[in-house]
């Protein structure tokens, strides 16, 4: 039986550190306990957020008036393998860190190239993790999932998510991640060393070039190609940071206790003493600066949660 707990913090469980409470908590331990989670937010007609590490969201000061639900699916494990190949199955609250450490020291490589992100596999599948040219949806072969009209469990193919950029079939909110199988590269002990050491070259890279605690990573999606004009080497410049960095505010565009990063423009951090408001009032400006300057809008990747009105401007 689920337990269900009501109004608890949310605050601590996010890497911005603000936002208000849930009006219900679950954290599933087990695919069974998952669906019935589900059932419940399904019986009393409540909202349902999925929560994971706590990145790339931002939760309202007045907090969640639904259920959260953070799964505690942590097994790991291969399904199948051949001489080449193995599919490792993993559970949707499995940290990715843990994930990639535990396939490398098994001899199996290709998730290395998320070392260092701050995600669980639920939360990876749903936004479709990338990072430079790699995207999760390269890896993912199967995975199991939750419908919510139903409760029942059942399992679908790589082609059933519509992956894209920043997306996947489960932004629909009709289906909810369970667990996750993988294919991935059998290599020699050699190989797997050296797939370590890149791994951690990678986290050095981020450690050095992201703030690493009360952010939310990334907080505006990269534009896509029909949203902008400006072309730079015959190739249109999609990315928003560098429209972000042109306006000097890294380091010195501040709102209450909220802050833009000193070390990346389109990272916003809370200083200690800001609230979702401060924040929100901070990425407007930014917003607005960029369509003042070149006349398009940067809109968020970082989620929205308890919010009413999704869009900032």
């Amino acid at each position: 039986m689920i337990d269900i707990k009501e109004l608890v913090p949310l605050a601590d469980k996010n890497w911005f550190k603000t936002g208000g409470n849930a009006r219900f908590f679950a954290t599933p331990a087990c695919a069974i306990t998952f669906q019935e989670a589900v059932q419940f937010a399904k019986k009393r007609n409540l909202e349902l957020f999925l929560l994971g590490k706590g990145a790339n969201i931002l939760i309202a000061d007045e907090g969640f008036d639904g259920l959260v639900i953070q799964p505690q699916l942590k097994d790991i494990c291969i399904v199948n393998e051949d001489n080449e190949t193995a599919w490792v199955k993993a559970g949707a609250g499995v940290s990715l860190d843990l994930l990639i450490n535990w396939c490398l020291d098994n001899h199996i490589i290709g998730l290395e190239e998320f070392s260092g992100i701050p995600s669980t596999v639920g939360g990876a599948v749903y936004i479709n993790l990338h990072y430079f040219e790699f995207l999760l949806e390269h890896f993912l072969s199967s995975a199991e999932i939750i419908e919510a009209q139903t409760g029942n469990l059942f399992t679908v193919q790589n082609e059933w998510f519509n992956f894209g950029y920043d997306y996947s079939t489960l932004h629909e909110h009709k289906h909810y991640l369970a667990t996750a199988t993988f294919k991935l590269k059998k290599v020699s002990f050699e190989q797997a060393a050296f797939a370590k050491g890149r791994s951690a070259e990678i986290i050095r890279h981020r450690t050095r070039r992201y703030p690493q605690k009360n952010t939310c990573g990334s907080f505006f999606r990269n534009f896509h190609e029909h949203e902008v004009t400006l072309m730079i080497n015959d190739k249109k410049m999609l990315y928003v940071a560098y429209y972000l960095d042109q306006l000097g505010i890294k380091g010195n565009l501040h709102s209450g206790g909220a802050s833009v990063s000193s070390q990346h423009a389109n990272m916003i951090i809370n200083n200690g003493n800001a609230t979702s408001t401060d924040i929100i009032n901070l990425a407007r400006s930014m917003q607005k600066m960029v369509l003042q300057q070149f006349g398009i809008i940067p809109q968020p990747e970082c989620q929205l949660i308890g919010f009413k009105e999704k869009r900032l401007i």
